[in-house]
This record gives C-alpha cells, sequence and structure tokens, in this order.
C-alpha cells in the first residue's frame, strides 16, 4: 500500500489489480480481434471466389447452349434457302 487513505486498503487493492488485467489482457484481446478479422476477411474471400466460379460456370453453359443452337440451326437454315431456291421463291 502506497498512501494511507481513507478508503479501505481491499478496495484500493482491488481496483489496482482490476486495472493490471485489463492491461496484461490487452494485447491478448487486441489479438483475439485481429484473428477474428482476418478470418471473416479470409470467409468473405473464399464466398466471393465460389460465386464468381459459378457465375462463370453459368456464362460458360449459355455460351454453349448458344453454340450448339447456331450449330444446328446451320443445317436447317441452308435447307430452308436451298428449298426456297428449288421452289423457286
Amino acid at each position: 500500500m502506497a498512501f494511507p487513505t481513507a478508503v479501505n486498503s481491499q478496495i484500493t487493492d482491488s481496483v489496482t489489480q482490476a486495472n493490471v488485467q485489463v492491461l496484461g489482457s490487452a494485447s491478448a484481446v487486441a489479438m483475439a480481434n485481429l484473428y477474428q478479422a482476418t478470418a471473416q476477411a479470409l470467409a468473405n474471400a473464399a464466398h466471393n471466389a465460389t460465386m464468381a466460379q459459378q457465375q462463370m460456370y453459368i456464362t460458360a453453359q449459355a455460351a454453349t447452349t448458344a453454340g450448339v443452337a447456331l450449330l444446328y440451326s446451320i443445317n436447317s437454315a441452308s435447307s430452308g434457302r436451298a428449298t426456297k431456291t428449288i421452289l423457286g421463291g
């Protein structure tokens, strides 16, 4: 006890110990906050990568479908044009 006061020494000791405990745990709390923020950022990055991959697959499937439809329509288009020519149109 540093100075005699009117406050009970158990109270001053308790407050001092609480202050020391806060200072002692500050670095651990700061690191926990950093780890939590890092984990959240990595989870968001993984989620965004998954969504981008899904959108890419959808776009690729649409392009493939359009290409196949175009390939199938070439034969019928040329047949229609030939038929039109034969019938004199």
